[in-house]
């Protein structure tokens, strides 16, 4: 069991609060999220308000699981080292086990935490547990992966079949109506990827596209290097490549590069390692954004419902994808490639956890 109390550089807020009137309207989260259309009902003023000295517990999936969650870490502690009300952030790593998220969730409630943060390992293995959070008076923010629960007290979701349609529209206009694909997933049977590779189906729905290779690489370099060595000796004829995530993009182009063949157009994300790697061969290739500020936002929102605000019950972060300009303006040569933009981390903590020195 992981716990990490308040120990990294404090940050700058991924959020701001407004004076004046406790309500969610005041409740600013970074730029792209947004309350969600449709029923979306607000939790109680007030209902959850407590004094200073503050103990807020977060059931991470996988905290080692990549460069990204690695990440969601830092911004996760460095927004609640931020607030001086917050007495102690403790972080639970599942490690990818369901029965380990269950027992993390159970000792935090055991705890009793003020608030539960839970990125699910499935979208089921935190249902039971974060319904007894709930009756336990105990407000459970939800954050990068959805669960078929709806005891959650509010939620922040990336929305995954945007994220994933985003990218597939974009090859749509690449490879044309009968073009070849490659789709390179995540992790099997996480939500996250389940819902990305639904926004792909949704993208060429009505084209003659075809998805001729699919492969489970983890989110991580060095399976999806492996995973597009086999793909391309098997059949380099490919019009373009889905790749849901940028570790695995940074891997196929240079699986393509390797052997000295075109590198087809290809989908990426908001990592330095990737948008270096395209601002300097410059193939063809769009950024869907998935910042890891969301851990500090998920933060933030429990401290909102600590500080007595409304939220709503649902929020989603969906914003547009991002052309090589944008990768231009965020890129940074004396970073390493392991950091992910936006950031709600202080330059000092970039360079900190991020220096190539």
């Amino acid at each position: 069991m992981r716990d990490f109390t308040k120990s990294i550089l404090g940050a700058t807020l991924v959020v701001a609060f407004a004076a004046g009137p406790l309500w969610a309207e005041d409740f600013k989260f970074m730029d792209g999220i947004a309350p969600r259309a449709g029923d979306n009902p607000l939790t109680e003023a007030g209902k959850y308000k407590k004094d200073c000295g503050w103990v807020i517990g977060m059931s991470d999936f996988g905290v080692n699981a990549n460069t990204w969650t690695v990440q969601v870490a830092h911004e996760s502690q460095a927004a609640a080292d931020a607030e001086k009300c917050v007495k102690k952030f403790i972080l639970l790593d599942a490690n990818f086990d369901q029965k380990k998220q269950v027992a993390d969730i159970e000792d935090l409630i055991a705890q009793k935490v003020d608030a539960i943060i839970v990125q699910p390992v499935t979208s089921t293995s935190a249902d039971a547990s974060i319904e007894k959070a709930v009756a336990a008076g105990i407000p459970v923010i939800l954050h990068t992966g959805r669960i078929e629960s709806t005891a959650l007290t509010t939620e922040i979701q990336g929305g995954a079949e945007h994220y994933g349609k985003v990218m597939g529209d974009w090859l749509v206009k690449k490879v044309g109506n009968d073009g070849k694909i490659w789709a390179i997933r995540g992790l099997a049977g996480h939500p996250e990827d389940v819902n990305r590779y639904n926004g792909l189906l949704q993208a060429i729905k009505g084209t003659n596209i075809k998805i001729v290779a699919e492969q489970n690489a983890d989110w991580v370099y060095d399976k999806g290097r492996k995973v597009c060595e086999t793909l391309f000796l098997n059949d380099q004829n490919v019009d373009g490549i889905w790749s849901s995530g940028a570790d695995m993009t940074r891997a196929c182009v240079d699986v393509f590069k390797q052997f000295g063949a075109k590198i087809p157009p290809i989908t990426g994300e908001g990592n330095n390692g990737f948008m270096g790697q395209w601002v300097a061969d410059g193939y063809d290739s769009v950024i869907a954004e998935y910042s890891p500020a969301q851990g500090a936002a998920g933060v933030q929102a429990a401290i909102a419902l600590l500080q007595g605000k409304q939220l709503y019950k649902h929020y989603d972060y969906n914003p547009p994808g991002r052309d090589i300009e944008w990768a231009k303006k965020y890129y940074r040569d004396d970073l390493s490639a392991n950091v992910w933009w936006p950031s709600s981390l202080t330059e000092d903590q970039l360079k900190k956890f991020y220096s190539k020195n």
